[in-house]
C-alpha cells in the first residue's frame, strides 16, 4: 500500500489552547529541514477552552504542503480515544503518539523515525523516560504497578518507564485498530499485538504551557483498567482469600471446641461473633465487587457502542478543504 506522507503525528488534544501554534511551528520546521513529510492529527478529547476553535484557524490558515487534520469529539471520551480516532485518520507510513504540550518533542520524535528507518528489522521505536521528574509517591505508585501488572500477567510484559510517545509502522496501528475493546489501555495492547520494539531514552522537556491533566485520581483508574483488561488476576485472588477465610473460620471453630470440651472455657459471645461477621462480611463484599467489575465489563463491551463520537473532522488539503 501507498502512503501519501512519510510520517502522521497523532496529537490527542485537551485544553492544549496555549500550545497548539508553537507545537505545529516546531513540528514542520523540524521535518522540513530534513525533507521529510509530515502530517499532523490533531485530536479534539471535548476541550472546554476553545482549543477546537483555534485548530479551525489553524488549520484554515496551515498551506496545504503542510497537511493538518483536526478531529472534535462530541464531548470527552478520553485519551485512549483520541489515540484510536488519530489512528484511524492517519495516512503516513509511519505513525507517532506525541502530546501537544512539547514534553515529548518533534526532535526526539524525528530521531526516533530516523531510528526506526535505519532498522527495518524493528516495527516500533518507543521512548522510554531516563529519569521521572515526579514525586517520591507517584514514582512509588507507578513502580508498583509495573511490578505488579508484569507479575501477574503471564502473556505479556510491559517495560517500565516507556510512554505512549513511540514511532511505529502503519501495520501496527492497523492491527491496534483490529483490536475490538471498548475499554482501551495502549501500553498493554502495544505489548499484546507484538512487532519487534526498540527502547531509546528520553527526557522530557517541561511543558511548554499549562497543567498535567493526570490526578492521582485518573492514573489509579487507568492502573485498575489496565490490570483488569489483561489479566483475570483479581478473580483468583478473590478464590484464594474466600479459601484462607473458610480454613482460618475452620481452625477457630476447633480452637473454640478444645476451649470449652477440654478446658471448660466459656466461649466469648457477642464481641466474638460480631468480628466475625464483620470479617466474613467483608471478604463476602470484596470477592463480589471484584466479580463485579468483570461483569460490567461485560456488559459495557456488549452494548458496542463506539469508541468515540467524531462531530467535525477538518482537514487543509484542497481537493477536501473545511468539514468532512
Amino acid at each position: 500500500m501507498t502512503y501519501p506522507f512519510s510520517l502522521s503525528f497523532v496529537v490527542p488534544c485537551y485544553n492544549e489552547v496555549d500550545n497548539i501554534r508553537l507545537f505545529k511551528r516546531r513540528a514542520f520546521e523540524c521535518f522540513d529541514a530534513e525533507g521529510i513529510s509530515l502530517e499532523i492529527v490533531f485530536v479534539n478529547d471535548g476541550s472546554q477552552d476553545g482549543t477546537f476553535e483555534l485548530l479551525r484557524e489553524v488549520v484554515s490558515e496551515t498551506d496545504p504542503s503542510h497537511p493538518m487534520q483536526a478531529v472534535q469529539f462530541s464531548r470527552n471520551f478520553g485519551k485512549e480515544a483520541a489515540l484510536y480516532a488519530g489512528m484511524e485518520a492517519a495516512r503516513g507510513e509511519c505513525i507517532c503518539l506525541i502530546d501537544a504540550d512539547l514534553q515529548q518533542t518533534p526532535e526526539d520524535a524525528l530521531r526516533m523515525y530516523k531510528l526506526l528507518m535505519d532498522k527495518p528489522e524493528y516495527d516500533i521505536v518507543a521512548a522510554c523516560q531516563i529519569e521521572r521528574k515526579e514525586s517520591i509517591v507517584l514514582k512509588l505508585f507507578k513502580h508498583s504497578f509495573y511490578k505488579t501488572f508484569n507479575g501477574i500477567c503471564t502473556d505479556i510484559e510491559i517495560p517500565a518507564n516507556v510512554s505512549d510517545f513511540r514511532v511505529f509502522r502503519h501495520a501496527v496501528a492497523d492491527a491496534l485498530l483490529s483490536l475490538p475493546e471498548g475499554q482501551r489501555f495502549s501500553k498493554g495492547l502495544f505489548a499484546w499485538v507484538g512487532f519487534k520494539t526498540l527502547e531509546v531514552p528520553y527526557e522530557p522537556d517541561a511543558r511548554a504551557n499549562g497543567e498535567s491533566k493526570w490526578s492521582v485520581k485518573s492514573l489509579f483508574h487507568y492502573a485498575a483498567n489496565g490490570i483488569l483488561g489483561f489479566t483475570t488476576w483479581p478473580l483468583k485472588v478473590a478464590v484464594w482469600i474466600g479459601l484462607v477465610a473458610s480454613l482460618g473460620g475452620f481452625v477457630y471453630l476447633l480452637w473454640i471446641i478444645f476451649e470449652y470440651a477440654l478446658r471448660g472455657t466459656d466461649v466469648p459471645g457477642f464481641p466474638t461473633l460480631a468480628c466475625l461477621i464483620l470479617l466474613f462480611g467483608g471478604l463476602q463484599l470484596t470477592v463480589l465487587g471484584v466479580i463485579g467489575e468483570y461483569l460490567s465489563r461485560s456488559y459495557i463491551e456488549g452494548k458496542h457502542r463506539p469508541l468515540y463520537i467524531a462531530k467535525e473532522h477538518l482537514t487543509n488539503e484542497e481537493s477536501g478543504e473545511g468539514e468532512k
